[in-house]
């Protein structure tokens, strides 16, 4: 948007385009590709009518796997090894259309979805460029139905931390949620927002704080154990576990919220 209004590109924002108004400057304009990122609804008929070589979207996961809204978000919460972006020709659908290209790249065990966004991004941009420059040669895939996944819409509601559950799957929802809207847990009735930790391969009773690690409180989850590294209480700002525990400490035995709704 930025760099479109720094090159004086006409520029427009229709909050939907299922109205007549919002589609004439587009039908209006010489297309032969539509291309769609991270526009977040679907284009009616009307719309996928217009280029006369379809439109394209970037997609943000290796398609059919994580259709929808978070796919970068779920692949880090399942535990996914790999994602990637595919470049789709567009149908009705919610990311159904079938496949021209795709680029994988592995998850890093540490990548939160700010950092894998930030990957994404970029191979998305390359695998557009390339995917416009063959257009003539790629040959659409279908999609395969029986291998389809939904990613929704990471609600709020999911930011509680469940302390009876694996350290690693807690670890990866702490990931998943960095930058928004992070994931929570109450101490000492006060919710504390939690930006990065470390699994570890210690026991103790769920949501209790056994001990430190390098400085950093260590909280029993149902299996394993979770060293918190970055934290946040509300309104203040982000911060080092270690800093936190200067003016807040925690010894063992501190309990923290081991469910949703717990104080």
């Amino acid at each position: 948007m930025e760099v479109a209004s720094e090159m004086q590109l006409p520029v427009a924002k229709p909050v939907s385009l299922k109205l007549a108004e919002a589609i004439a400057p587009i039908q209006a304009a010489v297309h032969e590709v539509i291309v769609v990122a991270a526009y977040g609804l679907i284009l009616p008929k009307s719309v996928l009518a217009i280029p006369s070589r379809g439109c394209l979207n970037i997609h943000a996961s290796l398609l059919p796997r994580w259709r929808g809204a978070a796919p970068i978000q779920r692949a880090i919460l399942a535990g996914d090894e790999e994602t990637g972006v595919t470049i789709m020709v567009m149908e009705p659908g919610l990311d159904t259309g079938p496949v021209l290209l795709e680029r994988r790249i592995p998850i890093d065990p540490a990548d939160t979805t700010a950092s894998l966004t930030e990957k994404l991004a970029k191979v998305g941009a390359e695998a557009i460029v390339d995917a416009l420059d063959q257009l003539e040669s790629l040959v659409p895939r279908p999609q395969d139905e029986g291998k389809a996944s939904y990613a929704a819409k990471v609600d709020k509601a999911e930011a509680q931390l469940d302390w009876s559950r694996d350290a690693r799957a807690l670890d990866r929802q702490v990931r998943a949620l960095n930058p928004f809207p992070g994931a929570e847990s109450r101490v000492r009735g006060e919710m504390l927002k939690i930006w990065e930790t470390a699994p570890l391969g210690i026991s103790g009773p769920p949501g209790t704080v056994i001990g430190l690690d390098r400085g950093r409180p260590v909280v029993a989850c149902g299996i394993g154990a979770l060293a918190l590294t970055i934290v946040q209480r509300p309104g203040s700002k982000r911060m080092s576990a270690v800093e936190f525990l200067k003016g807040r400490p925690m010894p063992p035995g501190t309990q923290l919220a081991t469910a949703p709704g717990e104080r």
